[in-house]
């Protein structure tokens, strides 16, 4: 009995030491509460966070005396010291630099961004709140360096440093560690189904190289986002954007977003955290009708082909189509197409939930996270074709174990195309249900001819004749449209349908350990990643026809680190990183990366790096088979060549002059074995000198290479913080597409029958993934200034300059995509704190014209500039927000490629809760 009742005793004693409750309020140096302060007890895990109003609880289980600390982005950390179990604290915290932020992705170790050994970008609470942009993802725009390509109001791709389209294979963005790339396109989707505003904590960007830490993909920069854990940031919180989208094309249209958290402590062991987001608009409608280069320039050509007009890419030669009839002349004429405005709604919708539950067993450090996320929606993509994702959904699922030493994570994620469907076929196809190719042109050429004997003009006959082809058209509005329309987008089977499907996934582990808890002398990590893929677009996309095609890659890799104290406040800190990296389909390769960052003093710092990279041929540069109109994209993976395969009609010409069958199916392997150079093909066609024909042939795909150096520096001059950075990229083996012609018949080089059946158009065109023949490079560099100006007036701006350096003309038929301005400038003016509870934000970007180039057209972008802007109020007693914003205020259009929907305006009003 004695026994029980000490122990009881000791219990209670527990218990009563459980109990030192500390609390009080923070705030900054004006008063203003800082909502969201870390508040811990130095050398534990414990803590809580300051409310809405500044104000938080702590419950410790120290017996005083003992340190607790708070902590704010963007403010200097205060230690105090706790004497009683029942005390009040406040905390008056004095506003610190950008320099003393904490970035965990430079070295995959948390380090201040002044000591870190490479460029990084960090947005964090205070910006994400105080952005001028509609969303924080938006907001990374404004950031140095960085390009942001808009596909759509809700698919925006970012990107570094060059080189990139849409499909941004080159750039690798995780979301809590989990890689967000679609399994499908393999690139980031933007934000379509990422983050909810209200739950992101803090988001950095690495631009150039980073394939010593995280492996092939993270080529040409990486974006890291990290969520709120419910441990650390509790309640309900949300908010509710409502404006309007305006352009010129489509009017003005309503706009809104709203997104929801919930999180809960339930124990010092559990909490769980749910999500929820739901943003629907109307997108930028695309209404470019250029003609594409050789097509003729306005819709009265005979040959018109218009970037945002489709079924227009099918055109014939009327003279070879008529068995050459000496009156029809030698041209090419294409049929009438349908503006992009008749094949979509444009319908711009994101709807997307996590949820999370984490488990502290021994409520330290030491956390089991299982997190799931399902996004659907629909947007505009655009890669070879235009496309109308509709309904996309894409789910991702993660167990993860990890302390502040290490972690292990698995996850899993798998797309759903939905209901998307190819723009481009759609028109096609429409056209051909209301009347088949051969029928059209045949009437063409007959009315054309008859027309010529007459006694009309060229135009006059070309007139009479398109519109005798014409009878019959469905015109869009019309049941006849509808129905062709809908059972097209619902087929997948492109020679008479639009629609592709996917279900394919990804599954990924990684994990890491920091080794620097155990000795002082060197800090290691070593860590590793295993991918294994699995396509399964049912032959829509890839040449999966007869099941899903799976490989798989793994990488492994260390880093070492070594701080030298020199004394006088200067230091130098060493960085070694290394990674192998192994495809099945290719020999592995190694990335070492060296940096030095030399500490002068507090305020200034200079770094420099070199290291290699290298990125595997994705998904599509390896199995991609997928005829888009212009030409047949084929992956060259070897056993990927003659599972491509189609059946062709010979020309007239073909069959009686040269003893050719009626019909040949050529496989995809001709474009890699047996074909041409596009660009010589058309200078044949214009000289008629076979002399001019250039065997194209193009080599079978390996992993690129770069080669990458730089040096910056990051400082305080006074109130002025600087951060300025100069590169160098080398690539080797620079992946692309090559446009090669492959005859039906004959053999490339024999100077006889292959030359016929090109003259006689009897060959198909391809689009090939190869490698550069000749070395790409590029060089630039970037400055940051931001500063206070009229007593907390937040002062900022930004310049960056980026170079190709590649020989296009030596080289017509390969295309780099860099796709950057050479110049580019950033200035952002603002203040959260104009007077009491009153803020304003403002952003104004201006950017260079550059030459966009891709599978879907190539072209001028002129330079454009545009601002954003923001005023807000807060109620502290609503814990509340209101914002009041604009972007593009000047209502200046512009695009960003060629063949997107011109981005106007929006204007919009929101209403935020408690968010921390």
């Amino acid at each position: 009995m004695k026994t029980i009742l000490k122990i009881m005793m000791l219990f209670c004693v527990t218990l009563t030491y459980s109990q030192t409750t500390v609390t009080g309020k923070v705030t900054d140096t004006n008063g203003q509460p800082l909502p969201g302060a870390n508040v811990i007890v130095v050398g534990t895990s414990t803590g809580t966070i300051s409310d809405f109003d500044g104000n938080y609880t702590l419950n410790a289980s120290q017996t005083p005396p003992f340190k607790i600390q708070v902590s704010s982005v963007g403010f200097d950390t205060v230690t105090k010291e706790v004497t009683s179990t029942t005390q009040t604290i406040d905390f008056k915290l004095s506003e610190g630099t950008s320099l003393d932020e904490v970035v965990i992705s430079a070295s995959r170790t948390p380090e201040r961004v002044f000591e870190s050994p490479v460029t990084v970008e960090r947005f964090g609470l205070k910006e994400i709140k105080n952005t001028a942009s509609a969303g924080f993802y938006d907001g990374l725009e404004n950031l140095k360096g960085v390009d942001v390509n808009t596909n759509s109001l809700t698919f925006k791709s970012i990107n570094t440093r060059g080189f990139a389209t849409f499909a941004n294979t080159r750039f690798m963005q995780l979301v809590d560690g989990m890689d967000n790339s679609s399994p499908a396109l393999n690139f980031p989707i933007g934000n379509l189904v990422g983050m909810n505003e209200t739950d992101v904590l803090s988001v950095e960007l690495l631009p150039g190289a980073a394939s010593a830490l995280y492996g092939a993909n993270a080529f040409n920069g990486i974006l890291f986002m990290r969520s709120k854990n419910p441990f650390d940031f509790q309640g309900i919180s949300g908010y509710h954007k409502q404006g309007i989208t305006s352009q010129d094309a489509s009017g003005d249209n309503t706009y809104r977003d709203s997104g929801l958290r919930m999180a809960y402590k339930f124990t010092d062991h559990f909490a769980a955290k749910v999500n929820f987001g739901w943003l629907k608009g109307t997108d930028w409608t695309a209404n470019n009708y250029d003609g594409k280069p050789g097509t003729g320039a306005t819709r009265a050509s005979i040959g018109y082909d218009g970037y945002n007009i489709y079924g227009d890419e099918v055109s014939t030669n009327i003279r070879a189509a008529s068995g050459g009839l000496g009156v029809v002349p030698d041209v090419v004429v294409s049929r009438t197409g349908y503006e992009e405005r008749d094949l979509t709604d444009y319908n711009a919708e994101s709807i997307k939930a996590d949820w999370g539950l984490y488990f502290r067993p021994w409520a330290n450090d030491f956390e089991i996270q299982y997190v799931g996320k399902v996004g659907t929606g629909s947007t505009i993509y655009q890669g070879t074709n235009r496309y109308a994702i509709t309904n996309f959904t894409q789910q991702q699922h993660k167990i993860e174990v990890r302390n502040d030493n290490f972690f292990v994570r698995g996850y899993v994620v798998s797309d759903n195309a939905g209901d998307s469907y190819d723009m481009v076929f759609t028109g096609i196809n429409i056209n051909r249900a209301w009347k088949p190719d051969t029928q059209w042109f045949g009437e063409y050429i007959q009315t054309y001819a008859g027309a010529t004997f007459n006694g009309a003009t060229d135009a006059q006959a070309h007139a009479a004749a398109r519109a005798k082809a014409e009878t019959g058209r469905f015109e869009p509005g019309t049941p006849e449209f509808e129905n062709a329309f809908n059972r097209i987008i619902a087929d997948p089977d492109f020679s008479q349908g639009s629609q592709f499907k996917d279900q394919s996934k990804y599954t990924h582990a990684d994990g890491n350990y920091n080794f620097s808890h155990l000795w002082d002398v060197i800090d290691i990590q070593v860590g590793g990643s295993y991918r294994k893929y699995d396509l399964n677009s049912s032959g829509t996309i890839y040449t999966d026809y007869d099941g899903s095609i799976p490989y798989s890659e793994f990488g492994i890799y260390t880093q070492m680190q070594k701080d030298f104290d020199l004394g006088a406040e200067m230091k130098l800190k060493l960085t070694a990183s290394a990674r192998y990296d192994k495809s099945e389909f290719f020999d592995g390769f190694l990335s070492p990366r060296l940096s030095a960052g030399f500490t002068v003093n507090q305020n200034h710092n200079i770094r420099a790096s070199v290291q290699t990279g290298f990125r595997n041929p994705t998904t599509q540069d390896l199995f991609i088979g997928l005829d888009a109109g212009r030409a047949i994209l084929v992956g060259s993976a070897p056993s990927n060549l003659d599972r491509y395969s189609r059946s062709y009609d010979i020309s007239a010409a073909g069959q009686l002059g040269f003893g050719q069958p009626a019909q040949i199916t050529q496989t995809g392997g001709a474009a890699y074995n047996n074909s041409y150079l596009a660009s010589s093909v058309t200078a044949f066609a214009q000289s008629e000198n076979p002399a001019d024909l250039k065997i194209g042939n193009s080599a079978l795909v390996t992993p690129e290479k770069i080669t990458t150096a730089e040096v910056g520096y990051r400082g305080k001059i006074d109130k002025v913080i600087i951060d300025m950075s100069v590169y160098y990229n080398k690539y080797q083996d620079f992946i692309s597409g090559e446009v090669v012609v492959a005859p039906l018949y004959g053999t490339a080089g024999d100077n006889g029958l292959s030359i016929a059946a090109i003259a006689n158009g009897d060959f198909q065109a391809y689009q090939t993934y190869t490698n550069s023949k000749a070395d790409v490079n590029s060089y630039g560099g970037s400055i940051g200034i931001n500063t206070k100006v009229l007593g907390d007036f937040d002062l900022g701006g930004s310049y960056t300059y980026t170079k190709q350096d590649f020989d296009q003309a030596a080289f017509p038929d390969f295309k780099t995509s860099f796709n950057t301005p050479e110049h580019k400038a950033k200035i952002n003016f603002g203040n959260a704190n104009l007077f009491k509870n009153f803020g304003f934000n403002s952003a104004w970007r201006w950017s260079d014209d550059y030459y966009w180039q891709a599978t879907f057209g190539d072209g001028a972008i002129p330079a454009f500039h545009s601002l954003d802007a923001q005023v807000n109020y807060t109620i502290p007693s609503l814990k509340s927000i209101f914002k009041l914003g604009a972007t593009n205020v000047l209502g200046k259009e512009y695009n960003t490629a060629i063949g997107t929907g011109a981005i106007g305006s929006m204007y919009y009003v929101s209403w935020t809760i408690n968010n921390l």
